[in-house]
C-alpha cells in the first residue's frame, strides 16, 4: 500500500480534477480516508458562497423545459403559421446561444471551482453515459435542464433512479425519437407518430444498461420500443367528457406563450405510482400498444405505462447491468483495462445494495488495485480533464468561459458537444495522437501567458465555441507563476529529467512547460 503525497496526489486527481492550490496540503490535515467519505457525501462539504453566487446568474438553469420552450424556442414571438424573416432567425441562433452558453459555462465554473469535486466528475460521467446532443434542435433548450433534473439530483443515489429520470426527460425523449414512438394502428398513430422508433429502446440496452453483450435479441429491441409506445413529450390539455386527457406535443399545433406567462400543465400531473415531475413527459394511451410483449424472456402483461416501469426495473437489477456499469466506471476512474477481482467485486455491490452508486464506488476506492502505487499516474488525461485541470492548479480566477470552449472544441472534447449517444470517450486510445499533443502545448503557452485572459470579461465579438486569439491580446491576463504552480502540483509528479528542462529554460516558458510536460498529461 502507498501511502504520503504520491497517495494524496493520487486521490486527488482521480476522484476530481486534480488540485488548486493549497489542497494537497488540505488532504493530508483531513486524511485520505475522511476526505474520501467525504467526497462520497457532498453535502458534507460547503461550497464556497461566492460559487452559490455566481451559479445564481446563470438564469436558464433555474428554468423547467416548459420554460425554456416558451422563452427561448423556435416559435417565440411568432403567430401561428408564420414564417420568420431573417432578423428573427438570428435573434433566434442569437438566444439559443445563450442558452447552450450558460449550460457549458456553468459546467466548467463548478469544474474548476467546486471542492466537491467527486460530484462533477461523476456529472461528466453520468452525461456521457446518457449521453444527449446539444446541437439537435430541441436539445440545445434542454441539455442544461437535463443536467440539472435528471442527472445531477442522482448522482449518489440508486441506478434505477437515475435511468428513470433519463428515460421521461424531454431531453433524452428527443435527442434518440421515442417522443416519436407510437403503436402502428393505434388511434394516435397518424402525421409524425406513424409507428415503432427503436432507437431508444436499443440504446436504453446496448448502451445504458445491459451492455452490448448484454444477451439481448433484435426481438429484445422490439418489445422494448413496443412497452415504451406513448412514452412523449407534451404538455396535457383536458380531453372530451369521459376521455382521456389528450396531448399535444411540443413540436405539434400549441398556444404561443407571450410575456410572462408559463405553460400551464392541466389535467393530472401523476400518471401512475411514480409521479411525472413537472408535467413534460407524458403518457399518451391512445399511441401505446396494449398487448402483452415478451421482454429478456420475461412475460411483460399490457397495462400503460406500468409496462415501461416493470422493464426499467428489470433491466436496472440485471447481472449485465451490474457488470456493465461496473466496468465503466472503473474504466473512468482507475484504468482503460481495470482489474477484473476489482469489477466483480463492484458488480456485486451493485447487485447487492440494489444499484446504490455511493457503495459501488467505495467498494473501487476501497480496492487494493485503486491505492496501489502501479496505478499513480497511468491514465491519459481526455483534453476536458487536462484543460480543467491546468486552470485549477494555476488557481486563475475565471469569468470569461468562452475560450475554455474554444480550446475545448478545438480539441474535440466540447461540453455536451458529442454526437453520438455512447457520449466521449475517456481511454488513451481515443485522445493520444501528435496533433492533440501540439494543441495542448499551444493552449498551455498561450494559458501560463496570460494571452486566453480567463479573469478579463469576453471581448467584444468572440462567440461561443470559438478558438482563442492567436496572436497576444492587447491587454493580458494573468501570467502564471512556475514556483507556485509546482508547489501545487506537487514536485515529486515530475521526473528529475523534466524538472531539470524546465530549471534550464526561460522563466516565461516554466509555466507552460510545466502544463505541457508528459507527466501533467496523465493522472
Amino acid at each position: 500500500m502507498a501511502n504520503g503525497s504520491a497517495l494524496i496526489r493520487h486521490v486527488s486527481d482521480r476522484l476530481g480534477y486534480g488540485p488548486r492550490p493549497g489542497d494537497l496540503d488540505r488532504i493530508a490535515e483531513t486524511g485520505v480516508d475522511r476526505w474520501i467519505d467525504q467526497q462520497l457525501h457532498p453535502a458534507s462539504i460547503p461550497v464556497p458562497p461566492q460559487l452559490d453566487q455566481r451559479m445564481a446568474q446563470f438564469v436558464t438553469l433555474r428554468m423547467s423545459p416548459p420554460q425554456l420552450f416558451v422563452e427561448y424556442g423556435p416559435r417565440v414571438g411568432l403567430e401561428p403559421g408564420a414564417k420568420p424573416t431573417p432578423e428573427e432567425q438570428q435573434e433566434r441562433a442569437r438566444r439559443l446561444q445563450f442558452v447552450v452558453g450558460e449550460a457549458i459555462a456553468a459546467r466548467l465554473m463548478r469544474a474548476i471551482e467546486s471542492p466537491r469535486q467527486l460530484e462533477e466528475l461523476l456529472a461528466e460521467f453520468w452525461f456521457n453515459h446518457f449521453n444527449v446532443f446539444i446541437g439537435k434542435e430541441l436539445d440545445r433548450l434542454w441539455t442544461g435542464a437535463y443536467v440539472e433534473e435528471a442527472i445531477r439530483p442522482h448522482l449518489f443515489g440508486r441506478f434505477r433512479d437515475l435511468l428513470g429520470a433519463t428515460a421521461k426527460h424531454p431531453a433524452m425523449l428527443f435527442y434518440l425519437d421515442n417522443w416519436l414512438n407510437t403503436a402502428p394502428g393505434s388511434p394516435g398513430a397518424r402525421g409524425q407518430f406513424e409507428g415503432l422508433n427503436e432507437n431508444y429502446a436499443r440504446e436504453l440496452m446496448e448502451l445504458h444498461t445491459l451492455g452490448v453483450d448484454g444477451g439481448y435479441s433484435q426481438a429484445d429491441v422490439i418489445a422494448l420500443a413496443r412497452i415504451l409506445t406513448g412514452w412523449t413529450i407534451g404538455p396535457i390539455g383536458p380531453g372530451r367528457q369521459g376521455q382521456q386527457p389528450r396531448v399535444t406535443s411540443f413540436l405539434g399545433p400549441m398556444r404561443i406563450f407571450r410575456g410572462g406567462e408559463r405553460p400551464r400543465v392541466e389535467g393530472p400531473r401523476a400518471l401512475g405510482p411514480r409521479g411525472q415531475g413537472r408535467g413534460v413527459f407524458v403518457f399518451d394511451p391512445d399511441r401505446h400498444d396494449g398487448t402483452d410483449k415478451t421482454l429478456l424472456g420475461r412475460l411483460i402483461r399490457g397495462r400503460g405505462i406500468e409496462e415501461g416501469e416493470e422493464a426499467l426495473d428489470m433491466l436496472a437489477r440485471s447481472p449485465a447491468t451490474a457488470r456493465h456499469i461496473s466496468l465503466k466506471l472503473a474504466q473512468f476512474l482507475l484504468a482503460d483495462h481495470p482489474d477484473k477481482q476489482v469489477v466483480d467485486a463492484m458488480a456485486k455491490t451493485f447487485l447487492g445494495s440494489d444499484g446504490d452508486i455511493t457503495a459501488v464506488l467505495r467498494t473501487l476506492f476501497a480496492s487494493e488495485a485503486f491505492r496501489a502505487p502501479s496505478s499513480f499516474g497511468t491514465r491519459f488525461k481526455t483534453p476536458y480533464r487536462y484543460v480543467v485541470s491546468a486552470v485549477r492548479a494555476a488557481g486563475v480566477p475565471v469569468v470569461n468561459f468562452r475560450p475554455l470552449e474554444g480550446i475545448l472544441n478545438q480539441l474535440g472534447e466540447r461540453p455536451y458537444a458529442c454526437l453520438t449517444p455512447d457520449g466521449y470517450k475517456s481511454s488513451e486510445d481515443a485522445w493520444l495522437n501528435p496533433d492533440a499533443m501540439m494543441r495542448r502545448v499551444s493552449f498551455a503557452v498561450a494559458f501560463a501567458r496570460g494571452n486566453m485572459r480567463l479573469e478579463l470579461p469576453p471581448e467584444e465579438g468572440m462567440e461561443q465555441g470559438a478558438p482563442p486569439p492567436l496572436r497576444p491580446p492587447a491587454q493580458r491576463g494573468t501570467v502564471v507563476d512556475p514556483a507556485a504552480l509546482l508547489k501545487t502540483l506537487g514536485e515529486d509528479r515530475f521526473s528529475q529529467r523534466t524538472l531539470a528542462a524546465i530549471i534550464g529554460a526561460a522563466p516565461e516558458l516554466r509555466s507552460a512547460m510545466l502544463l505541457g510536460a508528459p507527466e501533467f498529461m496523465r493522472f
